[in-house]
This record gives structure tokens, sequence and C-alpha cells, in this order.
């Protein structure tokens, strides 16, 4: 389809401000450089010197440490806008990525805006409202109530109606927040006030609906894309089920041990889903799926998903290029009959976490950070050596995808990666990583939600990290000792700032 000519116009004058941090601020502004937009970060004082700020042509300070007075500061990602002449804002993904008011004043301002309408965003934002216009188009969604249960009392009489296990949720919730399985009626009550607490501290919003819980299911998405000029499509699946309370570890594409009948009538249900609600851009349908491959609704997630990389090995689509494509008012660069499944994509989540210590956040600087290449193996990061991880934000330091021919080959390209990443200075969950990737039921890849719990304890080992602990006793002796490498040469401009102008790393 030809790209109309306002779009052509609105391609050769944009300016993308990035209302993000990070890893995935660092991957929008390579997005962009790759189709020739100028880029603006926006920073907070704890990411003063994040790399995110040094990879875009400009970079405007907009509050304080937490995020609640920087990067969730509307006016102020508005202002930052203007003052830069920026025409689009992407907005990542968390932060206000899924937030329609932030969407609205962006269009009332006349800043365009990555990502659907405010009226999409709401409709698939608000679970018991996203049931209800999938159930309108025929998607199958699971049991449940018709709509938010007023309290406990009402909760006990829908859960009879629908029978145990259930599981109760924030109707606003996200991230695994605000939910609560429950296995008998006795327990339903304190779950229920439990749910309520936690979705009014993360959300604001108190109101709960139930679900029938679905027995062993695996959580399997859909990524969809949408142009404004009629075309919708589905780039197939990502497999999430290997979670710890609720949040995605490991990703893989194409999941494992799904027929392709199942495979293809649940993409054709996501296409469905999205033009039920006239989605543009990149959006995710998620779905849970049974042992007997029957699949239902779970939730729509209005923006680029964290676990992207993998469909982007598999399809050879660059997701955030056609939401660019997209906000600029351009056709996709793809149809459906393009999207073919080529190999096979694994991504684990690299924390800032310590796995001795219930996995508590682990904030601290960087002393070795060295991430592995190699042919197959990306890494979406927006780190270096000597960063700081603040205590301030998600403690994920990068995202680490393989792909190979096949599934095999990528487990033990990502085994391989994993082993030799160097990271010290902090704890992470490297080892825990590993520990997942060697269960006989991953392996195999027959597994569902219930793999971690399954697994029990884990005994973290600092074994396979005797290099990167070595490389920062170095570098602590050195400080200690007031130590500093000498340049090779006498310049006027140090190594590191020579480097930095060489890789366009400084600011404009």
């Amino acid at each position: 389809m030809p790209t109309p000519p306002a779009a052509r116009d609105a391609a050769r004058d944009a300016k993308v401000l990035v209302a993000n941090r990070g890893e995935i601020a660092c991957r929008v502004i390579r997005a962009c450089r790759e189709q020739g937009i100028p880029s603006v970060a926006i920073y907070s004082d704890a990411d003063a010197e994040a790399v995110h700020t040094w990879l875009a042509d400009e970079a405007v300070h907009v509050g304080a440490s937490e995020s609640a007075q920087s990067y969730l500061q509307i006016e102020r990602v508005l202002e930052a806008a203007k003052r830069t002449g920026a025409t689009l804002i992407h907005p990542g993904y968390g932060f206000l990525s899924e937030n329609p008011v932030f969407r609205e004043m962006c269009e009332a301002a006349g800043i365009g805006f990555v990502g659907p309408s405010a009226d999409a965003m709401r409709k698939m934002g608000v679970k018991t409202l996203a049931r209800d216009a999938m159930r309108a188009a025929g998607v199958p969604v699971v049991p449940g109530s018709d709509g938010p249960v007023a309290d406990a009392d009402a909760a006990l009489i829908e859960a009879e109606t629908i029978g145990y296990p259930v599981m109760l949720k924030a109707a606003s919730g996200g991230g695994g927040k605000g939910m609560r399985l429950v296995h008998r009626p006795e327990d339903l009550r304190a779950a229920f006030e439990g749910a309520a607490r936690e979705a009014q501290a993360y959300f604001g919003d108190a109101t709960i609906y139930i679900e029938k819980a679905i027995v062993q299911p695996r959580h399997i998405e859909i990524q969809v894309l949408a142009d404004r000029l009629g075309q919708t499509i589905h780039l197939y699946e990502r497999e999430c089920s290997v979670q710890r309370r609720n949040q995605k570890i490991i990703e893989e594409s194409p999941a494992a041990h799904l027929s392709d009948a199942t495979r293809s009538a649940m993409g054709e249900v996501a296409v469905r889903a999205a033009q039920a609600v006239d989605y543009e851009g990149a959006g995710t349908i998620e779905f849970l799926v049974d042992a007997d491959e029957r699949f239902y609704f779970l939730e729509m997630n209005t923006r680029l998903q964290v676990e992207h990389p993998v469909t982007e090995w598999v399809t050879g689509v660059d997701l955030v290029g056609e939401q660019l494509r997209v906000a600029l008012g351009m056709p996709l660069s793809v149809c459906q009959e393009d999207i073919v499944q080529r190999g096979h994509s694994i991504e684990c989540r690299v924390y800032a976490e310590d796995p001795a210590r219930a996995f508590m956040p682990s904030p601290g600087t960087l002393r070795v950070y060295r991430p592995p290449l190699g042919p197959g193996v990306r890494v979406d990061d927006g780190v270096v050596e000597g960063c700081e991880v603040s205590s301030h934000y998600d403690p994920m330091i990068a995202k680490l995808s393989t792909w190979a021919p096949n599934r095999d080959h990528a487990l033990g390209r990502m085994r391989a990666a994993l082993r030799s990443y160097e990271i010290a200075g902090i704890a992470h969950n490297i080892s825990y990583l590993l520990h997942i990737l060697d269960n006989p039921g991953f392996a195999a890849g027959r597994y569902d939600t219930g793999l971690v719990e399954s697994m029990g304890p884990f005994e973290p080992t600092h074994a396979a990290e005797p290099m990167a602990m070595a490389l920062a006793a170095v570098l602590e002796h050195r400080e200690a000792n007031g130590r500093r490498p000498q340049p090779t040469q006498d310049t006027s401009e140090s190594a590191w700032a020579a480097a930095a102008r060489q890789w366009g790393l400084r600011r404009g």
C-alpha cells in the first residue's frame, strides 16, 4: 500500500521524544536513528548520566529521582516535548504507556502518540470492560463475574456459582498485582481483602472481579500490529509461562508443543480482538491455554511488550520501527502473508536481585559489566560498566535473547551466553535463570505457569562468576589506592570522551 503524501511529510519533519528510561529508551532511540528521525531523551536526577541520555540527540531533565516526580509527571513530559519541538512521544512500556489521560493530553497539545487511542486503552485497560468487549467480539473469555464484585460477601456467592478454584483480580491491574488464587470458601474473604488493598496501593482502584482459575494453564500471547489504513495482522505467539509471583522471567517463540491448528486459531482471534476496539500500533493479546489447548482471553497490553525481541528474532519484523511507521500515518511494511516463523528464540530477563535474599532488589554500582557476544545473541540493555543501578526503578539490568534454527540450539546458546555474562558489584539472577533452563520440564518444552513453584527453593551458587569477581576486586583495589588508568598518549580529550564521540554518545 502506498504511503499517503501527508505521512511522507510527517516522516520528514518527525522528532520523537522517548518518555521512558533504561533499555527500552535505548531500544526506541536506536530505532529512530535507523529511520533518520531525531530523538529526545528525558531523565530524572538519578539518570543524569544514564546511557539513554547520551544516545539521544537531546536530553531534558524532568525532575527528581522518584518516578512520581519525573517520568510520571505528564506536564513536565509535555513541556519537554514542546521545548524541543518533538512531534511524537513514544512511551515505551510501563510509566505512562497505558495512560489514556496522557494520550488525550498529547493530542490536545498537538503532539502525536506512538500507540493506540485513549478509547482503546480504556476498553482494554480496565479488565472488566475488556472482558465485555471480547465477549461482544466472540472472543472466548475465562468464565467469571459479569463485572466487579462489590465486597467479599458478593465474591463468595459468585465463587460458588463459578466453582473453585477461583482467581481474584484487580480490575485496573497488571503485572501480577492485586491477584489471589483461592481454593476454598474459607480462604476467600481474607484473599479478597488482601487483593483489594494491593489494588488500591498500586493502581488507586480497589475494584476486584473474579474468574474461574484454569488449572495448570500455559500463558501464551499473540503479538498484533495494526495501521490506520485498515490493516491488522498477527505475528504469532510467545510462550510466557515461566513466571515467579506472576512476573514473567523467561519467554520463547514459537511455543513448544502447540499444534499448528491452535496457533493459527489464536492468531485469528487476536486479530479479531484488536479490530473490535479499532486498535492501532503494536499490542499483545494474552491467553490462558489449558491442557486440551482450549484458550481463553486473559487481557490485552496496549503497548510494546518487554519480551518483543523474541518475536523480532523469529519473524524478522522490527516492531518499534513499525510502531513509528503507524504513528506517522504510514502503512505497515508487511502484510499477513509475509509473516513466517523461522527458527526459535528464547529471552531471559537479567535482574539486579539477590536469589539468596528472597530475590530482594540489589541496587549499586556495576563494577564489572561484560555482556555476552556471538552469533544469534542479542542484549537489550541501558547500562555500561561503572553505571549505578538505581533503587528507584525496576531492577531489570538487561534482556538477553538468543536465536537458532531450532529450540535445542537456541537453548544451548542461551546457556552459553548466560555463563559468559560477567556482572559484579551487585547481586543478580543469572544462576537462577540457568537453574530454570536446566529443569527437565523446561528443557523438554513441557511446562506451565506452575513450573517455578514446582521447582521448590533455590540454592544459589556463584561458581560461574570467578572472572567477574576477580575483575571487581582489582577495581576495588585501584579505587582504594587512588589509582586510575593513564592515557596511552598525550591528549586533551580522555579515552572515554573520545570513545563517546566516536560512537555518537554525546548529547546534542
